[in-house]
């Protein structure tokens, strides 16, 4: 079984297919591939260690949790950002001051806080309970107009929700909006600005900043009763390396 496991490891670099029969086959041995898959990762380059992620998030098998926390120190910001995502979505205890690390580094590259990488950290810090999103009291109350399951705040408040989170020193990242049809949630295409922010600058520019471009991008997208928009802000303290 060893060797079988071993060469399905090796498969799983081969993005043109077999790869993914790879993944599914050591999904389904399960626990039994962590030990190997885990002895295998160095021999995989950035497809392979993604496609490892997978399968470690598939099985939630807790001994993957020191592999994921050196996959923190990966040369590859994607298998960066899965690993930590992974950690916190397995729940592995320790990982959260490897995750601040990770994060200090990131800060430390100059990597733009709303690059995928540091939002990912982020994200994981939260969840971890290290760190908790600001939300101003009338975004929260706009929020509770929607349903519980709603992916978002009601497209109708988004300007007020803009001016609160900016009224509150929070730097708007970007904004999706959905449309809700028959219980289902679907993106709705053809909104949405590439804009980029000066991190150089000072905070209360980017904030300023941050509004100018999301009332833009608000003003394109077609408000109704079953839209809704789902903005992601950060607060000053989240370039902080200890947040």
């Amino acid at each position: 079984m060893t060797t079988h496991i071993e060469r399905l490891i090796q498969q799983l670099d081969d993005s043109t297919g077999p790869s993914y029969d790879a993944r599914a086959e050591l999904i389904g041995i399960g626990s039994d591939a962590i030990p190997t898959l885990i002895d295998g990762l160095s021999s995989l380059g950035g497809f392979g260690q993604l496609t490892a992620i997978e399968v470690f998030e598939e099985v939630a098998d807790p001994r993957c949790g020191p592999a994921l926390i050196a996959l923190l120190d990966s040369d590859d910001s994607t298998v960066r950002e899965w690993a930590a995502m992974a950690l916190a979505s397995l729940e592995i205890d320790g990982a959260i001051e490897p995750l601040r690390r990770a994060y200090r580094t990131c800060l430390e590259r100059a990597t733009p806080p709303d690059w995928s990488e540091p939002e990912g950290i982020r994200w994981a810090l939260t969840e971890l309970g290290t760190g908790t999103p600001v939300v101003p009291p009338l975004t929260a109350r706009l929020r509770a107009t929607g349903a519980d399951d709603a992916p978002g705040w009601p497209a109708t408040h988004v300007t007020e929700i803009i001016n609160d989170l900016v009224g509150h020193a929070q730097v708007i990242l970007y904004s999706q909006f959905w449309r809700v049809d028959a219980g289902r949630a679907y993106h709705v295409s053809g909104i949405g600005l590439d804009w980029e922010l000066d991190w150089t600058a000072p905070w209360e520019h980017l904030v300023e900043e941050s509004r100018t471009w999301s009332l833009l991008e608000a003003s394109e997208a077609l408000v109704g009763d079953n839209v809704f928009v789902a903005p992601t802000w950060i607060d000053r303290t989240d370039l902080h390396p200890e947040r």
